[in-house]
């Protein structure tokens, strides 16, 4: 079984994913963010390094997706291969970040890739205002996230609320903003139930 962790920069996806992997005993996959070679890169210079950036992440999220494919364990994933193309391609498309070339072979790539894998079994999209992502983001420190733009970060989120509404799979929607599943229990169990809600269609 696959479970995707979606959500905006500073949402808290990779403490979510760490956290339903000890609870649950899943099998995590964390999004390649300290050793990607671009990244540093591409929050000096977006335009520069969008393709670049975008197409290595398109292929480590493809091969993760072939090995969940393969696997018998259940795998909760931090950030899909579906937001990729959806959110940040996208994103960088409307900004002017990517060329129409570019931006052609990106999702030419991306669908022949869709045609062997399939979408999660269920998809838990963390929600959080632009306040609340700055916050995190400023209070997680990375050298590199400390120049993303308020703009960059509003495009991002009007798309995942886009691709949410049209989203045709199982989706579990958080409140980011009001819900600290990281330090109250309380939170992060009323989150456990829902998933098992979502998945076995009974509360533990």
């Amino acid at each position: 079984m696959h479970i995707g962790v979606a959500g905006n920069i500073g949402c808290g996806k990779t403490t979510l994913t760490r956290m339903l992997s000890q609870y649950y005993g899943w099998e995590p996959r964390y999004e390649s963010v300290t050793y990607n070679p671009y990244l540093a890169d591409y929050y000096k210079d977006i335009p520069r390094w969008s393709y670049n950036l975008e197409t290595y992440f398109l292929a480590q999220r493809f091969r993760d997706l072939l090995d969940i494919r393969k696997s018998s364990k259940t795998i909760v994933q931090d950030r899909t291969i579906l937001e990729g193309v959806h959110i940040f391609v996208a994103n960088n498309y409307a900004m002017g970040n990517l060329s129409e070339r570019d931006y052609t072979t990106y999702l030419d790539l991306f669908n022949v890739m869709m045609e062997t894998v399939k979408d999660p079994d269920l998809l838990i999209y963390i929600r959080s205002s632009i306040p609340h992502l700055v916050s995190q983001i400023q209070k997680r420190g990375r050298e590199y996230e400390q120049g993303i733009s308020i703009e960059y970060l509003s495009g991002l989120n009007e798309l995942y609320e886009k691709w949410i509404g049209s989203y045709k799979g199982k989706v579990l929607i958080i409140d980011g903003d009001n819900t600290d599943f990281e330090n109250r229990p309380e939170d992060f169990a009323a989150i456990t139930d829902r998933i098992d809600a979502q998945l076995y269609g009974l509360f533990r």
